[in-house]
């Protein structure tokens, strides 16, 4: 679902609603175990599928990742997730890489 990666993390699953408690948990934990001060890239190359879910699960890793003082950046997001992004008016929020 997501894994360690070199220089972050890797998401691995669709994320969509039916992933998206496990996806929330799993990104919180690795959050939470990152250095403070730290930037964690979020690499989602290996996202098939997103829904309107996959931007609430990114928003609420953003708020964790502030709470650490972690910098969250997010690589290889699915054009299917910046157009979402579009759609609802948050591209600007997104922190991509």
């Amino acid at each position: 679902m997501i894994e360690q990666a070199e220089g972050g993390l890797r998401v691995t699953a669709p994320m969509v609603i039916a992933n998206a408690r496990a996806l929330h948990e799993a990104g919180r934990r690795a959050l939470s175990s990152a250095q403070r001060s730290a930037s964690v890239l979020l690499d989602l190359a290996g996202v098939a599928e997103v829904d309107s879910s996959a931007l609430a699960t990114l928003f609420a890793w953003q708020r964790k990742a502030a709470e650490s003082a972690v910098q969250l950046r997010v690589a290889n997001p699915p054009a299917s997730l910046i157009s979402l992004a579009a759609l609802y008016g948050v591209s600007e929020l997104l922190p991509l890489a």
